[in-house]
Parts: structure tokens; sequence; C-alpha cells
């Protein structure tokens, strides 16, 4: 089934990764998607793999004229805009005696203050009922040795998530935050992984949680491309 036929979307750090993922199945599902990064030999690579109904942006989330460019080309060819995945993030490991100035700021940086910003400029193009999607991760919610701004950044987005639902709820904007489970060969993984029993991390990644979560969802490493994101 195409669910997603005639949905435009914008998934920042959509060239690898969960990023590039999302893409490939949103495009499956019928989108027309476009994706922004700061690399073009990566987002030439998505485009290759992903094919017709892909754009690319090559800019950097932390600049907002980069993010300036990126919705006024989504306008150049759509109307409006559908579903938003803020996926773009940093992480770069280091225990708290050892924590930078200026990591702990290129950490925040990117992966909130550049998430608000983005969000922030899309409102004006997003139609009514659409979907704004963070990607989080199990590192903000549970404590990861060595990643103290990353995992704070993360935490950042679930408040965001609440704080969003609230002002986005008169246009009937979905605010969705996503926590996919670490990846084994993710940094964050592998640390997670040996700080944590045994019995509750599963090949598949962290296991959903018993209590439904309104605010959120829980996925395990890479399965993030498979939720309804706009209905």
């Amino acid at each position: 089934m195409v669910r997603l036929a005639g949905k435009v979307a914008v998934i920042t750090g959509g060239s690898s990764g969960i990023g590039s993922a999302t893409a490939r199945r949103f495009v499956g599902e019928g989108a027309r998607v476009f994706i922004m990064g700061r690399r073009r030999s990566e987002l030439d690579k998505a485009k290759a793999l992903i094919g017709d109904g892909l754009s690319t942006v090559a800019g950097d989330v932390t600049n907002s004229a980069d993010l300036d460019k990126l919705f006024a080309t989504v306008l150049d060819t759509e109307v409006g805009l559908d579903i938003l995945v803020g996926n773009s993030a940093r992480v770069e490991s280091e225990m708290l005696g050892k924590t930078t100035e200026e990591n702990f700021d290129a950490t925040f940086k990117v992966n909130a203050r550049a998430t608000l910003f983005t969000v922030q400029k899309a409102p004006p193009l997003i139609r009514n009922g659409g979907s704004v999607i963070l990607i989080g991760s199990a590192a903000g919610r549970m404590g990861v040795p060595g990643y103290s701004a990353y995992s704070a950044t993360k935490a950042a987005l679930r408040s965001y998530t609440r704080t969003w639902t609230r002002e986005f709820n008169d246009r009937g904007i979905q605010v969705q935050h996503v926590e996919p489970g670490p990846d084994r060969q993710s940094h964050v993984g592998t640390s997670a992984r040996r700080h944590s029993s045994p019995r509750r991390y599963h090949s598949t990644g962290w296991a959903a949680p018993k209590r439904s979560q309104p605010l959120h969802c829980f996925w395990p490493p890479m399965t993030a491309a498979s939720w309804p994101a706009s209905n």
C-alpha cells in the first residue's frame, strides 16, 4: 500500500544512516522527499541509491541561510510540506572530566539549537494535519558514560515535542518523538550495552516500554523509517 502518495517530506541529516533509510522508505511509500546534508558525496550516493522521488540539498543545519535555501528549494516545485523529519545530529564521546567547551557547544548547536530553528522555519510551509518528527535517542533517557552533552541534547528533543504539540494543536500538526535503540555500530550503542543490564538489552535493540507513551515512539535500531508518519 502506498500510504504517502502525494505527500512532500523534508529530512535533515538525510544522506546516511537513519535519515537515508527513512528517505528510502518514504519514497517507496509514494512521497516526494527532499534531504539535506553537508557532504555532497554522500548526498550523491543517496540519490543514486533511492533514485526518482528524491531531491538533495547541500547545506549545514546550523546555518540559517542554508535552511532558507532548503525550504525555498521545496517551494520551487511544491506548494506545501506534509512531513518534516529532524534527524541531523553530532556525537563525540567525552567523559565528564575531559568534556571541552568546544565539544559541548558544537553538540548543542547541531542537536538542540539547529533542530529548534529548523522547525521554526517550517510552519508556514506545513499543511494542516502534517507531521513534525524528531529523531531522538535512547541515550536521552538513560545514563551512558561519556555522552553527557549528546544525551542532554536528545532529552531536549522530548521537551520540544511536548511543547510544540501544544503550540501546533490548533492546526492539527502532529509532533512525534522517535527514539531508535542503540545501533551496534555506533559508539553510543557500544557504550550503552557495556554499561547496561543484559536483561534489558536484546539483539534487536532496547525493548519497547510496556506502558504506552503518548508523546513519543520507541523503535529498535534502523527501523525508524517504518512508522506511519502522516495520515
